[in-house]
């Protein structure tokens, strides 16, 4: 019972319909549905699969201790808003009858709705081919696990200072105990990791890396020589960003991460909770006593907060909050970011 995907009902869906054209068609390309059939599970209580699951025609139930809590249908207004959208998740998701579905990574959605609420953003610029497995910059990212150090803010501005070099197979891209000068992304071939040890000068093989993986960025945090030579499997294209670039973007602004038993202490002392997801977002599931204001009008509503309070900002993972706080800081307000987002939150400070 697979179905066509609609794009136009697509872009009805919370919260795919807050992102721009560009990023909208981008998302619809990478869908695909899944049909399960009836009695079979799309998730159950306590996975923590990170997909934003939308119903697009049939109808499930959802299920606590072996009781039926709620149906959904496809088509309702309900099934445009994300099943049941918590991690670790806290029901389960069962197919009534033959169900056709979708999933959306939840990391991905996120980083483009940062995107998209920092600044004009287009995806199209990252692309300089019609290979997708090559120059899926999404996926390059969530692969990227030094990205998710990086302010969200800064990202575009470290793809717009990147460079890109072309490799020939056995060519050095980095060696062992050279200062450290570039910070890499694959974007086509293969690289071989080697590191040269007393027993082993010709070089034990430690791993080999292709496209989306990165290397390079321990010896430039730590100002170190590198402790690996990095040498092309293949002919390669590789994305560098020079070591000054990298830090300033990397460290700039300093974001004071928070967990919440911290956070908790921030607002005990007088702190307001902020959370900058879409309204949908915040009706859905929010932290007790706090203020929406979504990202995307951040910078216009920054003047109405108080100077004088500290802020805890939240979202789903810490994207869209570091970029809140990014913007914060740049107005001289003191805020915190809740690592990992709303999910951290006790249940019992959680209204939904």
């Amino acid at each position: 019972m697979s179905i066509e995907i609609d794009p136009n009902y697509i872009k009805t869906l919370s919260p795919i319909n807050s992102l721009n054209t560009e990023n909208t068609s981008d998302l619809i390309k990478k869908l695909k549905t899944e049909v399960i059939q009836p009695g079979h599970y799309i998730f159950k209580n306590g996975d923590m699969d990170k997909a934003h699951v939308y119903i697009l025609k049939g109808n499930i139930e959802l299920v606590v201790d072996k009781k039926i809590i709620k149906t959904i249908s496809g088509g309702s207004d309900e099934s445009k808003q994300p099943i049941a959208h918590s991690f670790p998740r806290t029901v389960s998701a069962r197919a009534k009858t033959a169900t056709s579905i979708i999933r959306v990574n939840s990391d991905m959605l996120d980083i483009m709705l940062t995107w998209d609420q920092t600044g004009s953003y287009s995806v199209e610029s990252l692309e300089e081919s019609d290979d997708d497995e090559s120059t899926d910059w999404m996926t390059r990212i969530l692969q990227t696990r030094a990205f998710h150090r990086i302010p969200p803010a800064n990202i575009q501005a470290m793809f717009m200072r990147m460079e890109t070099t072309h490799f020939k197979p056995g060519e050095l891209v980095i060696k062992q105990d050279e200062p450290g000068d570039y910070f890499y992304i694959i974007q086509e071939g293969r690289c071989l990791v080697t590191r040269s040890t007393p027993a082993n000068p010709k070089g034990v093989k430690l791993a080999t890396l292709s496209v989306g993986d990165s290397f390079g960025e321990e010896a430039l945090i730590s100002d170190s020589k590198r402790n690996a030579t990095v040498t092309m499997l293949t002919e390669g294209c590789l994305m560098r960003l020079n070591k000054e670039d990298f830090n300033s973007l990397l460290n700039e602004p300093l974001l004071n991460w928070v967990d919440y038993s911290e956070a908790k202490k921030v607002i005990d002392e007088g702190g307001m909770w902020l959370d900058v997801r879409l309204p949908a977002e915040y009706k859905a599931k929010h932290i007790k006593n706090c203020i929406n204001i979504p990202l995307i009008f951040l910078r216009m509503k920054a003047n109405s907060l108080d100077k004088n309070k500290k802020y805890v900002i939240y979202c789903d993972t810490g994207r869209r909050s570091s970029a809140a706080s990014f913007l914060l800081n740049e107005r001289d307000i003191t805020s915190y970011v809740l690592t990992d987002g709303v999910d951290t939150a006790d249940q019992g400070d959680i209204k939904e």
